[in-house]
């Protein structure tokens, strides 16, 4: 995948990628910053189109964003502040023609799964950064199609809160059987939440290494079966970026 502007140097940004996604799988992009994540992300959900290659999705092609086919989930919630929480939910739907009373169902079942209901008249404002995200999340699931892509969901909260919601998300993936391609800098939710996690090397971003991921679930986010995955993530990561900074890996963390 390539940038071209006039006057300024092509830029590369990704480099032979070739996937394959599990129907009903969790599936992680990780890698240092500016290697293409977030690039490989937007032309997977065809909201930008590659300069080479393609994807395809139950056989077609994907060619434009298609909201019957995939949701998108951003690290900020993008709620609407003069919608309430349900209304924000709905909005998706409404803008597919559904109608309102099945909006409104749909609405109710997905608030419900995210565990805020009881906040459904509530506006955005009145809530906070974390269940704010649980209303995107809850608007993605109410488009009830079979992939979901997440681009760093949680990357603005705490820890705590990022490790609530991970566990959530976890329940929610596993009671929907959606296929979800998320993408994310931390190395705990990777080992915490995946089952395959992709490494990407440093710009122009190419597949360094694919693990998969068979810890048993429900998983403990302190066990030494993930520590040592967090740590074959950082050993990889760490080298490919700083290589490109022309530096040494430092000590272990």
């Amino acid at each position: 995948m390539r940038f071209q502007r006039a006057g300024v140097p092509t830029l590369e940004v990704i480099q032979k990628v070739d996937l394959s996604i599990k129907k009903g799988s969790f599936f992680t992009l990780i890698g240092p910053s500016g290697c293409g994540k977030s690039t490989l992300l937007s032309i997977i959900s065809g909201m930008v189109t590659p300069s080479d290659g393609k994807v395809i999705l139950d056989g077609n092609p994907i060619t434009r964003p298609n909201p019957t086919k995939i949701a998108m989930v951003f690290q900020e919630a993008n709620l609407y502040p003069w919608k309430t929480v349900a209304k924000n939910v709905e909005f998706g739907l409404e803008l597919r023609k559904v109608p309102k009373l099945e909006r409104k169902e749909r609405a109710e079942k997905y608030l419900d799964l995210v565990g805020i209901s009881q906040f459904r008249d509530y506006y955005p404002i009145q809530i906070s950064g974390g269940m704010q995200q649980r209303v995107s999340i809850a608007r993605a699931l109410a488009l009830e199609t079979e992939l979901i892509m997440m681009d760093e969901p949680f990357g603005a909260l705490d820890e705590q809160a990022r490790l609530i919601l991970g566990a959530e998300l976890t329940s929610i993936w596993q009671k929907t059987g959606k296929t979800i391609v998320f993408v994310t800098h931390s190395l705990t939710e990777a080992a915490y939440l995946s089952d395959e996690i992709v490494i990407m090397s440093a710009r122009p971003g190419r597949i360094k290494e694919i693990i998969v991921n068979d810890v048993k679930r429900p998983r403990d986010p302190e066990s030494s079966e993930l520590a040592k995955i967090r740590q074959r993530l950082w050993s990889q990561i760490s080298a490919e970026a700083l290589q490109q900074a022309g530096r040494t890996l430092p000590a272990k963390p």
